[in-house]
């Protein structure tokens, strides 16, 4: 291979690590809070935040999402009552989940996966945001009273 070649090669690739980076966010830009397989630590899980408000319009959009990447395993209503997966989490109820029920923790399950048969979504919910979404969205199936308070449109 011609020696122009392989620096257009070295090139492409020092130009896309950083956009990958910047499209995963802060959260990937910064491996060394990341454990040996590459998810969050629970000190990270501890810090996060969800930046996206529990609204009508962030729980619409996570629906979208579940419906697309979730409901396989764990139904379209969310009970994990599919034939496919025994051991899928029944979103509904928060009080049996074994992986933590903080928004971050829910964060972390999605990106990252949770237990020995829930694989990470990183790769298919590509922006933070959107994973946040999808935590709304689930924390909506919760019991009434385990739910935030749903945040007020900004515009009527």
């Amino acid at each position: 291979m011609p020696l122009r070649v392989l620096v257009l090669v070295f090139v492409g690739l020092l130009l896309a690590a950083p956009a990958a980076s910047l499209r995963r966010g802060a959260l990937a830009a910064d491996a060394a809070t990341q454990d040996d397989h590459g998810r969050l630590t629970e000190e990270q899980v501890k810090q996060l935040k969800n930046p996206v408000p529990f609204s009508k319009a962030s729980i619409a959009k996570g629906l979208i999402l579940y419906r697309r990447d979730c409901v396989e395993c764990h139904g379209a209503d969310g009970k994990s009552q599919v034939d496919v997966i025994a051991n899928a989490t029944d979103l509904t109820e928060p009080k049996y989940w074994k992986s933590g029920i903080s928004q971050g923790e829910v964060f972390r399950s999605i990106r990252d996966g949770a237990g020995d048969s829930m694989p990470p979504f990183s790769d298919k919910i590509e922006k933070d945001e959107d994973l946040w979404h999808v935590v709304n969205y689930v924390i909506s199936l919760w019991p009434e009273e385990a739910r935030p308070k749903l945040a007020e449109a900004a515009a009527n």
